[in-house]
């Protein structure tokens, strides 16, 4: 029997050598590195680039300023139509503005004529001139008491240039209107349509046609022209403007302007600070109709005051 040594080294002798690699066995470590370097040397091309997001958030408000102008002409050239006007004035108002009184309005004119009447009676069967010019100045008291609450009486009527409504919270009213249809109520014998369509000055002319009645002003500093029509006789005044008729209260050397019109765009009692129209204007005439005695002497008999049509009579 042979020792262990021996056994181990004839093994060795006798196991096959490795056979050498192929030539044409594939050598994975260098197609691996020819790979890397084929990665690095050529790139492959890059995806289109995604626009931006601050020219996606341009572009979007573009179109959405776009659509929201179109829009907005649309709106504003059909606001009347589609009642967007009145919407607007009504949100406008808050519960706390003054609203048309009608129920008040015809109270209100009931008693001026009930009072008129009476005084004619009395006037018709005075004795004296002196008698009558008394009773003249009571009836310029009793329009100066009564025609400012029935002005108020309008007072948040909506304007509109062609407004023609005669009663309050009715229809709409321009500034002519509102001013005959005043005087009209209020028992002065007027065309009232024929007189709210002429030129300010030309209703003025209705009433008075004696110069020395009404005054004229034009280029006049607004401060310096309220002082001095604030210095003048207490009553219920008319004034024309450029293109605007309206009522002036003077009362304890204090003005309350009184239309329709103005910023708010419907019958309003401003005072001087707030009297935008007045002060805009360049012409201004104005007159006093209830301290007039031939005025309120027609008023009082009921005669007719003829409409003026000749705007050079001024």
């Amino acid at each position: 029997m042979k020792p262990a040594f021996l056994n181990q080294k004839n093994k060795a002798k006798t196991q096959p050598h490795p056979k050498p690699p192929s030539k044409t066995q594939p050598n994975f470590k260098a197609n691996r590195t020819h790979r890397k370097l084929r990665a690095t040397t050529s790139s492959p091309p890059s995806p289109p680039s995604k626009p931006s997001l601050l020219a996606s958030i341009t572009k979007f408000t573009c179109i959405l300023a776009t659509l929201l102008l179109i829009s907005g002409t649309i709106l504003y050239l059909n606001r009347d139509k589609w009642g967007i006007t009145d919407l607007i004035q009504g949100t406008l108002h808050t519960d706390n503005s003054p609203k048309p009184n009608p129920e008040k309005y015809n109270q209100l004119i009931a008693k001026l004529n009930k009072d008129r009447t009476l005084l004619k009676e009395r006037f018709l069967n005075a004795r004296t001139t002196s008698e009558q010019d008394k009773i003249i100045n009571q009836a310029s008291t009793l329009i100066e008491e009564r025609l400012p609450p029935m002005m108020h009486c309008w007072l948040g009527h909506p304007w509109d240039f062609n407004g023609t409504a005669t009663i309050p919270g009715q229809g709409k009213i321009a500034c002519g209107y509102f001013v005959s249809v005043i005087m009209r109520d209020a028992g002065f014998n007027i065309d009232r349509i024929r007189v709210a369509q002429q030129p300010s000055q030309n209703i003025i002319l209705t009433f008075v046609r004696d110069k020395k009645f009404y005054e004229i002003k034009t280029q006049t500093p607004y401060h310096q022209y309220i002082n001095h029509i604030c210095a003048k006789p207490e009553g219920i005044h008319i004034i024309g403007l450029d293109t605007h008729v309206a009522f002036v209260v003077i009362k304890n050397g204090e003005m309350r302007y009184i239309h329709s019109g103005g910023r708010q765009k419907c019958v309003v009692d401003e005072d001087k600070a707030n009297a935008g129209s007045l002060e805009s204007s360049n012409y201004r005439v104005i007159s006093n109709i209830s301290r007039n005695k031939n005025v309120i002497r027609k008023w009082l008999l009921g005669h007719n005051f003829p409409t003026v049509f000749n705007r050079t009579s001024l």
